[in-house]
């Protein structure tokens, strides 16, 4: 797709990245199949082809209005277009960039701009978040349903009762970086703790930096980058010594690997390498960090011979769970990893049931949920009916935002595939 970029963006890093992506584009529409906005409304402006063309339009100088922020606020950025895209075209890099020339032009009314300013506040931070999802769950029964339904109740929250005490001690060699995350914490603190216990036996030890924290995307998607690249610095400092093998309280060798157990944290720390390029100071730190992040899927899949070694000493008489898992968009379309955990769950003994449509995003989509509510529901309303169909008994996921939004959806139990892992374990 051809493109003349006008005076006030073609000389900037942005612009020339945002022309290299629009001619990449060939229109051919492939990714309109993919799209879950267009599957929805039928708005070729609400798909990645149409925002292109918005965003086109935009960086040549064309007016900026409201109803383009509207296409593009609407966007999930699931990125499941990249993966259908037979061009290559780098779709979220484009739409973040878009989003931020938009931010700047068009602006906010007093009341979005609020609620996008609390959610950066209070969710990327542990103390701020903590205190008031408790708030939330105290006042939960006075809602209305639709505000009801943004906040996860007590039970949603995984088996907290498990987390007490259930760290394994740092006893290996072999050590990796854990991030904890910034809701994860709260809302489901078995996660973490299960991966510890997991990799434990696997014979490595994770580690946590104090200061590390949000990954950033959380800013960095509400349109305050500059706020989520400080973010991505902060932890590019808290990890560097980790890293570098300079850890104060034990002269070691670096870490292998930073481990991350929310897809949507790993495809952000992924990127800093790119997103940090220009930044002299971290560019090189960045891109080591990128290097060195792994879903925890990844892991695993690299330990197989000794995760089969243990797996082999599940019981005979095992009971095989039937359990249907959602891919989270951030899992298969962003870190471009399908099939790892499935094959890992197999191994298990878990019977993984089949679940259509399993490249649509389920509405969750970081704050979208909050911010576009109808859409949102709508989505959900159709995967949880699609990991409903085959009867499963529970199901599992890869991301805390999708963990959550399921399961606001469904009476089955849903949690992460780790912890089911976790359990299949502990019968070895």
């Amino acid at each position: 797709m051809q493109t003349k970029l006008a005076a006030f963006i073609k000389d900037s890093p942005e612009g020339q990245e945002a022309e290299t992506i629009i001619r990449a584009c060939v229109h051919c529409g492939f990714c309109l199949a993919t799209c879950p906005t267009y599957q929805l409304l039928g708005d070729e402006l609400d798909s990645p082809r149409g925002r292109i063309y918005l965003i086109k339009q935009m960086l040549e100088g064309e007016p900026v209005t409201q109803k383009t922020q509207l296409h593009l606020d609407r966007c999930l950025t699931c990125r499941a277009c990249e993966t259908a895209c037979p061009s290559g075209v780098r779709y979220g890099r484009l739409v973040d960039i878009g989003r931020g020339i938009v931010e700047n032009k068009v602006g906010r009314g007093i009341v979005a701009g609020a609620m996008r300013y609390v959610l950066r506040q209070a969710l990327p931070n542990p103390r701020v978040f903590g205190p008031l999802l408790k708030l939330g769950r105290g006042v939960r029964p006075l809602l209305p349903d639709s505000l009801k339904d943004s906040i996860p109740s007590s039970q949603q929250s995984v088996k907290k009762a498990q987390f007490s005490g259930a760290w394994p001690p740092e006893r290996h060699t072999r050590r990796m970086l854990l991030l904890d995350g910034c809701v994860q914490p709260a809302l489901a603190p078995n996660i973490n703790a299960a991966t510890v216990r997991v990799l434990d036996k696997l014979g490595i030890s994770l580690i946590k930096a104090e200061n590390a924290n949000c990954c950033g995307a959380i800013s960095y998607h509400l349109n305050a980058q500059q706020e989520g690249l400080d973010y991505m610095r902060r932890n590019v400092d808290a990890w560097w010594p980790y890293v570098r093998g300079l850890d104060a309280a034990q002269a070691t060798q670096g870490v292998e690997a930073i481990v991350m157990t929310a897809s949507g944290c790993g495809v952000t720390v992924k990127e800093y390498g790119h997103l940090l390029r220009h930044d002299a100071t971290y560019a090189e730190k960045a891109a080591r960090i990128s290097e060195l992040s792994k879903d925890i899927g990844e892991v695993l899949e690299a330990e197989t011979r000794t995760l089969a070694t243990l797996l082999n000493n599940l019981p005979v008489d095992a009971k095989k769970l039937k359990i249907a898992f959602h891919s989270p968009c951030t899992l298969q379309h962003g870190l471009q990893i399908r099939g790892v955990v499935e094959k890992i769950l197999i191994a298990a003994g878990l019977e993984l049931t089949f679940v259509p449509d399993a490249h649509l995003c389920c509405g969750s989509a970081g704050t979208y949920s909050i911010l576009q509510p109808e859409l949102s529901q709508q989505l959900l309303k159709n995967k949880v009916m699609a990991l409903e169909s085959s009867d499963p008994i529970r199901i599992v996921t890869a991301n805390i935002g999708c963990l959550m939004h399921v399961q606001s959806g469904t009476s089955l139990p849903v949690s992460h595939w780790i912890e089911v892992l976790d359990e299949r374990l502990s019968l070895a």
